[in-house]
């Protein structure tokens, strides 16, 4: 049987290496260290990371902003270690991004996704998320992107 995943809160710099190597191997989209410090520095409490053992198996970085007269949550980066993926660990992280953004006064929580990623697309849309927008070559790679949007009820 697989070891329980246990989760928490990004805590120091320490954390960082690993994060910004997952990132990098997940995602299409090449991160400064500025970028992820921008972030974490800033919205530590946002941040959350999935554990096997030692391990970063998964994290997400987020924040949130006044937005046009309301608070907006931004889901900026969600990553999972392929071998981990499909024991709900993505989900688990974007409910505890929704819940602590909730508790920070959100009305609404967003995040881009390449339209080519099916499977973020899914996962976003089970936890509620509506397409807001195609966002036309969005990303460096020339693809494009849907603005997704949940409706934070609180």
């Amino acid at each position: 049987m697989d070891a329980p995943i246990v989760y928490r809160p990004y805590a120091s710099e320490l954390d960082l290496p690993p994060m910004a190597s997952l990132i990098a191997e997940a995602l299409s989209e090449p991160y400064s260290i500025y970028t992820y410090r921008y972030f974490l520095h800033q919205w530590p409490q946002l941040c959350f990371l999935a554990l096997d053992g030692d391990t970063i198996v998964g994290c997400v970085i987020n924040r949130i902003e006044p937005h046009r007269g309301m608070m907006r949550g931004y889901i900026a980066m969600l990553v999972v270690s392929e071998k981990y993926r499909g024991r709900k660990i993505g989900s688990t992280l974007v409910k505890m991004t929704v819940n602590a953004m909730k508790e920070g006064g959100a009305d609404e929580v967003v995040l881009e996704t390449e339209v080519s990623n099916r499977t973020a697309c899914a996962l976003y849309e089970h936890l509620g998320f509506i397409r807001d927008k195609r966002l036309a070559r969005y990303y460096l790679n020339g693809g494009d992107a849907f603005r997704l949007k949940l409706i934070v009820h609180s």
